[in-house]
């Protein structure tokens, strides 16, 4: 699909953002660093400043008109969260800060309930790190084992394993729905299907795949479904956790303060409902309503049309990068999300994402949060390039060039 079949141009789309009219050393920016923090449109940096500007109070708390006013913006918030993912109720959404304390938050209120020794979790070998150190501490804390489903040389998730490794034990699946660093597309529909027919619940972090493609939680019948603010376009510092209502109820309370009660005496204290049971304190008010102007930005330019525009890209970089004998390809599964991870013969993937960032390129290097995953390739580091809404074919081929140029120096 090419740039120019967006609902509006593509140029239109790029002055949204303040940030692409920077520079790095001198040259034009080039932002291929999606996969870890997206950029922010005008609507959700304008929305935030006038938030704090004319509109800011507590909310939950107070009768006066800005604080009713700022509290019916909160839960508008949640809302167009529940709607954003077709939830059933708005009271299956929880604000967290990110989906690394969403993830923390399954794991020690679903475990106190329950998991108990022998219990089985089942995570993949493709997770980032924040899908997998919460479920060792659960495992530690629990005396339960923790499984891990592999996947080939490919990226490709081996399903069979996950099905021998499945139990009458296990109790929850926590998987990713596209790896961060493989960018591979999780069959997650077949997998929760699977995880029900045993009993058991399924977690998906949906970090990399809820800025580019629909989600449907209620098609999906996942039982927790998680994302992050700032990689779809909106705050940092503000995540969303669904679960299924009936779950939640019976989860107990993550943290404990003001909000997340009913009542409080010395003796006893009663929980409020959910979701305010699992949001204790002040809440993220300021982020919640930003997260509400990102999520409207992405369903005006259309989720559809995002996912076939960042496709493109990919497979253009793809091709480009296949006919290269010096470069690597980290992760070629035939369903892609928008990201490539490579690496380059001869030269470290910090060198190579040093001399990019000189020609104004910005790409991640490292491990991606990801070591077990990049160890299954024998590697310690990798290079990374992800795409947004925002990137064009230009950028792509400019990429190309100056990559060309980088290996040709050493």
């Amino acid at each position: 699909m090419k740039p120019s079949n967006l609902p509006y141009g593509l140029d239109k789309i790029r002055n949204d953002f303040p940030m692409l009219k920077q520079t790095m050393h001198g040259k034009p920016l080039v932002y291929f660093d999606t996969a870890a923090t997206a950029q922010k449109p005008e609507q959700v940096i304008s929305t935030l400043n006038l938030f704090y500007s004319n509109n800011y109070a507590t909310v939950h708390r107070a009768i006066y008109e800005i604080s009713v006013e700022a509290t019916k913006a909160y839960q508008d918030s949640r809302i167009k969260a529940q709607q954003f993912i077709n939830a059933k109720s708005a009271d299956e959404i929880i604000f967290t800060r990110g989906t690394t304390e969403s993830i923390n938050l399954v794991a020690f209120s679903f475990s106190k309930r329950f998991i108990n020794r022998g219990d089985e979790i089942l995570i993949t070998e493709m997770e980032h790190h924040s899908n997998i150190v919460p479920w060792q501490m659960v495992a530690e804390e629990r005396g339960a084992v923790l499984k891990v489903v592999p996947f080939n040389d490919q990226g490709i998730l081996d399903y069979e394993a996950f099905l021998k490794l499945l139990t009458s034990k296990t109790k929850i699946v926590s998987v990713t729905h596209i790896s961060n660093a493989l960018g591979t597309v999780n069959p997650i529909k077949k997998i929760i299907e699977a995880a029900h027919e045993k009993g058991a619940k399924v977690l998906i972090d949906a970090c990399q795949s809820a800025p580019h493609r629909k989600l449907d939680v209620q098609k999906l019948d996942c039982d927790f479904l998680v994302f992050s603010g700032h990689k779809v376009y909106g705050p940092t510092g503000i995540g969303v956790l669904y679960g299924k209502k009936e779950l939640l109820e019976e989860l107990p309370p993550y943290q404990g303060g003001g909000d997340m009660i009913e009542t409080v005496t010395f003796e006893k204290t009663t929980y409020n409902v959910v979701p305010l049971k699992f949001e204790a304190g002040t809440p993220l008010i300021a982020q919640a309503i930003g997260l509400k102007a990102a999520l409207d930005y992405l369903d005006n330019v259309g989720l559809d049309k995002i996912e076939a525009h960042e496709a493109h890209l990919t497979k253009t970089l793809t091709d480009i990068l296949k006919k290269n004998k010096r470069i690597r390809l980290i992760g070629d599964a035939p369903e892609k999300g928008s990201l490539v991870t490579f690496t380059v013969e001869g030269i470290h993937p910090l060198d190579v994402g040093t001399m990019l960032d000189l020609k104004g390129f910005a790409i991640r290097t490292g491990h991606l949060c990801a070591q077990p995953t990049i160890r299954h390739f024998g590697l310690s580091a990798v290079d990374r390039v992800s795409f947004g809404l925002y990137n064009t074919e230009d950028e792509v081929h400019r990429f190309s060039e100056a990559l060309n140029e980088v290996i040709k120096l050493f």
